[in-house]
Order: C-alpha cells, then structure tokens, then sequence
C-alpha cells in the first residue's frame, strides 16, 4: 500500500502539505483532485523522489516499479515504436541479461533469460506498442517515424504511451488527457480500466474521472481526504459533509451568542459572577465548527450581443486545407453548412481529420482554397485557439493585455475599468501587473476568456477551451455558454463541457463534415467499436451510428426531432394546465361539498335545509361535469403522449 501519515511539505514558503494523512491500497484507482495550485504535482514529486518531506513520514513497498509520463518534449531521431518499447523497463533489463549471456556464450544463462522474455511478454511487446500508438491516434505510416518528425502535442502522446508500456505497480499520471482528442480518450479510459496495478491520476475532466476512478483524494487547505467512489459520487459525499458542517456551525453560533449575551449581561453582578465564569471558561473550551467556505467562487457571464445575424455565415461548396511554398493541401472537401443563430454545436473528431483547419478558416486565420463563405451582417467573431496561451505576450500584465485590446475594441474604456473586469476573472491586486510568462496554464487561460468576453462577440469558436482549466472553472464557462445568446462552435475532449452546451454535433472525418445522427454517447460508442483494444486485438465493428450531410442552411435530422418534439409540447401545454385547473376545481368542490354535508346534520329549519339541499345539487352538477372533462382530456393525453415526434 501507500500510506501517508502527518506529512508536512513546502514549496519554497508555501505549505502544501500540513500533518496529512491518507492511504491507498494495492490495485486500487484514485483521482487526485483539487484546485490549480493546491500541490497535486508536488505530491507526485514526494513519491517520485523529487521531493523530500519537510515532517512526518510515508510508505511504499521497495520493490514497487513507478511509471509516470515525463513533461519534457523528447528530442530524438529515434523511431515512434522503438521509443515506446524503452518505456518497458523489466523488458528492457530482461534483454540486457539476455545480450551478456550471449556475449559470454553462457548457455545456462541464455535460457534463463529466454524463459523471463516469454514472461515479460518480449514476443508480443512490439505488436503491444503499436497498438497503444494506433489507439492514441498514430496512424499506421507513422510508427516508425522518428519521433522529432511529430508536432510537441504528439510527442506527448508518446510520452503517455512509454508510461503505458512500463508494467509498473504504481503508475503516476498527471493531465494525461490534456493532449488527447475524444477519439483517443476512449481509447486510454479502456486501457486503465483494464490496469490491474494502483493507478493514481490528477485529472480535470469530471467524464474521465467517473469513468477510470473508484477513489477519490481530496487535496484542499493543505490536507488530504479520501472519499469511496468516483467524482460524482465525491460531489455528492462532499455537499452532504458541508451541509452538516454549516448546519453545526450556525447551531454553534448560537449557541455562542447565548453564553456571549448571558456574559455580558451579568459579569457585573455579585451574585451570577460565578455562573459567568463558568460560562466564559466554556466558551475557551469549545472547538469551533469553521464556516464552510463557497470553492465555486469564480463566475462570470458573456455580455449580450449587439446584433445576431441569422444566419451567421456559410460554406458553399468550400475546400478547406493551407498554402505552403510546396502548394496547396486540401484537408476538406466541398464542405456545405450554415451556422445558425443560437445554435450549440459540438464538433467531434480525431486529431488530423481537420476539426481546427474548419474553425481556424471559420476565423479567417485560413483563406478558403475553393468556394465561398459568406457572412451575415454585423457577424462578430470571438475566437479562442489551442495555442492563445502561446501567443499571449510573456513581459506584458494582463491590465496592458487588456489596455492593448480595449484601443482595438472600445477605445473609451477606463483604466479603472478594465481592472474591475479583470477582478472578476480573479485577476486581483498585483496580479494584475503580473508578468503573463509567470503565471500559470490555468490564469493564462482566464485571461483568454476575459479578453473573449470584453469583445462582445455573436459567434464563439472554442478550439480546445479546457486544456490548462480546473473543474470550477470548466464549470463557470459551462454556465457562462449556457447564458450566452449567440452561437457557440466548441472543440473539445471534455464530455462535461459537450454534454451541457451542445445539443448537435457535426464530425470531422476523411475530409468531410457532417451532421452527426446521434448524441454524445452514440459517438463514443462508435468511436469505442471502431479502435483497437488495450490487448492487441481488434474490437468487433458493429453498425457505426449513421450521418446525414448537413445541407446549407437546411437542418439536420436531430433539428428536425427537436422541433417536433417542441411542437408536440407546445399541443400539450394548453390541454395540460385545463387539467390543472379542472384537478384544482375538484379538490375545491370536494372541500365544499364535505362543509355543505356538515351543515345538512345541523338542527336546520325548513327553508334552510331546502336551500341546503339545492347548493349541493348544484354542487354534485359541477363535480359530475368536471369529472367527465377531466376523463375526456386525460384520454386525449395519454393517446397524444404515446405518438412519436420522429
């Protein structure tokens, strides 16, 4: 196992760690959370040796093997395949052994080392790696390419593979799917599911997370707490805990203002000094209850645009790709759509097929090859790249990033101003003079988003969005996109973000896009029959879910449902609340009948009982004609409910 007990560690004159605590037993899967910055990859550190602890001590077995995916990029001539096997440690010393017993021409030793190269799986090693690569995305020319033949995001990729190669005990990942298009994240959520060693990943994406994790460990305020199950259900336990801890905190306030007042009330006084003593002393005793803090503390919101042309633009018969001195690549193909005011649209696709050369031409950053895009008037695009971060400038602060594109956008705003809008993206004090190359992946990102939101755009083109956010600011751009009133175009690998912005998708593949007939999880499903397992072997391809071109301007068959759907629902709201109203009338009638019934036992006289009798005649008359109305529409619901909207 692995087992931490009161582990204090710094990081300069931080403390990341203070008397923690927590233990993690051998095969499980853990999902090391916490906010950017909390000390998650200094923990890693501590169990890699990069590290030492500052107090306190922790344990794991001397004979565990580590694998962690390494965050330099590797420069090598090296080939993809053969890179990846020298992350194959046992397999690799198993050959060293095998290779000096040949050179000393030791029979004996030769055919102890042929027996452990059967068990280290040498015979099939090559065939393993290579199916890791096709499953991570390489396509089947490039493995053995040299490794700096591939872009530093695929480098990475090969990085991770390395780390999966190793048979470790403990594998360490941190992000590892920040690099990873949807298609591949499938792929490795497979492959760790099906890791029979202690797996412990830091990871951002709530999706992956539930998937891969059956233990979760909390590092927040420099301490670490273990929960049983995946995120959700540590979102879950942790609301319960806060709400218990909120509700003990406000009785404990309570109960303070009570001793507090009988205190102040008779410290004066002879006679009750003694009781007020006992009091002030039961006060010092109390451990207080802390108040819980809110983490979701970050929030923001897209202004409304000043115009929404509908539709946005559109591609007419367009080829899309990029001009080098060599020529020109094609990437897509008689690409044909339209972007509609207020539409959420996904785009899925594995990394290659041209998901950004679509947004990145959408953008203007690529000059059509061929055909026509045509725009709608006043068409105001915000656009956030895989690599802003990169081009942000690293002396400038983010007040002179701002002060740069407020000359550009609204020359007459304020310094003042834009300072308070910076403060809502946490950019507070002097981080707002802070140089951008000092700051993190994820405050990086926050800026891009606010310089996104202080443009005031009608059309987003998210490329990525997610990579370098934590899971409470993943969470606020979701709401954020959710109150946006223009169109979003969003590329990502984060299921979350997919699932609670987008209801279409279209996909990018072999050089086409088209709507895609299906939701989210139908693409994963397709995406899962259709990728090589962690084994080696070829899943069974079943009937991939069906797509349907996406003409110009006209509208997929998911658009067409939805509109039925909403006309269906519209034909049932008015026959619904007649309902309503008719089950409210009887309820009342009812009330009034029983008070009618009542009266009637009553010592009445003559006259009284006769009009008693005619209001509950008259009362009965009603019920009878609400009852045979509320059959009747209760018939013409259930048939129009059973009736498809497709």
């Amino acid at each position: 196992m692995l087992n931490f007990k009161k582990i204090v560690l710094r990081r300069g004159t931080k403390v990341v760690l203070s008397q923690a605590t927590a233990t993690i037993q051998v095969g499980e899967k853990v999902g090391l959370i916490g906010r950017n910055g909390a000390g998650k990859s200094s923990l890693f550190a501590l169990i890699t040796g990069q590290l030492q602890e500052d107090q306190g001590e922790w344990f794991m077995p001397d004979n565990w093997e580590i694998s962690q995916v390494e965050q330099h990029i590797p420069e090598t001539d090296q080939g993809a395949t053969d890179f990846v096997l020298e992350g194959d440690l046992r397999l690799n010393r198993v050959l060293a052994e095998l290779h000096q017993a040949e050179v000393r021409d030791d029979g004996e030793a030769m055919a102890l080392a042929h027996a452990a190269l059967d068990d280290a799986g040498g015979h099939t090693a090559r065939s393993r790696a290579q199916s890791m690569l096709l499953g991570l995305g390489f396509k089947g020319d490039e493995l053995d390419n040299p490794v700096n033949s591939f872009s530093g995001g695929w480098r990475m990729r090969l990085q991770l593979s390395r780390a999966l190669m190793c048979p470790a005990d403990l594998m360490l990942l941190d992000e590892p799917t920040n690099h990873l298009d949807l298609d591949a994240l499938v792929w490795l959520e497979d492959w760790l599911k099906r890791y029979e060693g202690t797996l412990l990943v830091i990871s951002h994406d709530r999706d992956f997370l539930d998937a891969v994790t059956r233990v979760t460990l909390h590092l927040d305020n420099a301490q670490l707490t273990r929960y049983g199950g995946n995120y959700s259900a540590f979102e879950t336990l942790l609301a319960q805990q806060q709400a218990l801890q909120q509700s003990a905190f406000e009785k404990q306030q309570d109960r303070i203002a009570h001793l507090q007042k009988f205190i102040d009330r008779f410290k004066a006084k002879a006679s009750k000094a003694k009781q007020a003593q006992s009091r002030v002393k039961a006060l010092e005793r109390m451990q207080r209850v802390d108040a819980v803090l809110d983490a979701a503390d970050f929030q923001f919101e897209f202004k409304p645009p000043e115009s929404l042309p509908n539709p946005m633009l559109s591609l007419q018969k367009a080829d899309l790709g990029y001009t080098t001195e060599l020529g020109e690549t094609t990437i897509l193909q008689g690409v044909g759509i339209s972007v509609l005011a207020g539409q959420r649209i996904g785009i899925l696709g594995a990394n290659g097929q041209g998901k950004s050369t679509l947004v990145k031409t959408i953008a203007g950053d690529l000059k059509l090859i061929s055909g026509e895009m045509v725009e709608g008037k006043g068409l105001r695009i915000g656009y956030f790249a895989q690599q802003e971060l990169d081009v942000l400038k690293p002396d400038d602060s983010p007040l002179q990033h701002m002060i740069d594109l407020a000359r550009k956008v609204t020359p007459q705003a304020r310094e003042q101003e834009l300072r308070n809008f910076l403060g809502n993206f946490r950019f507070v004090d002097t981080m707002v003079g802070q140089a951008v190359g000092t700051l993190s992946g994820g405050e990086k990102a926050r800026l891009v988003l606010a310089m996104l939101v202080w443009q005031r755009p009608n059309l987003l083109l998210l490329d990525e969005p997610t990579n370098h956010l934590d899971l409470v600011t993943r969470e606020s751009l979701g709401m954020a996109l959710n109150g946006f009133d223009g169109t979003v175009l969003l590329v990502s690998h984060d299921r979350a973000l997919l699932r609670a912005v987008c209801d279409e998708f279209w996909v990018v593949s072999h050089g086409r896009v088209e709507s895609f007939a299906g939701d989210l999880d139908d693409y994963q499903r397709m995406v899962a029959e259709n990728t090589p397992r962690a084994d080696g072997t070829a899943k069974s391809a079943k009937k991939a879910a069906p797509m349907e071109p996406a003409p110009p301007g006209g509208r997929s068959s998911r658009q067409r449902q939805a509109q039925m759907r909403q006309d269906k629902s519209d034909r049932l709201k008015p026959l619904k609340k007649e309902l309503q109203q008719l089950e409210t009338a009887m309820q009342t009638h009812q009330s009034e009948w029983a008070l009618l019934e009542a009266k009637m036992l009553l010592p009445q006289t003559g006259a009284e009982k006769a009009d008693l009798g005619r209001q509950m005649k008259t009362k009965q008359q009603q019920m009878a004609q609400d009852e045979e109305r509320w059959l009747a529409l209760s018939e013409q619901l259930d048939a129009m409910g059973q009736q498809s909207p497709a």
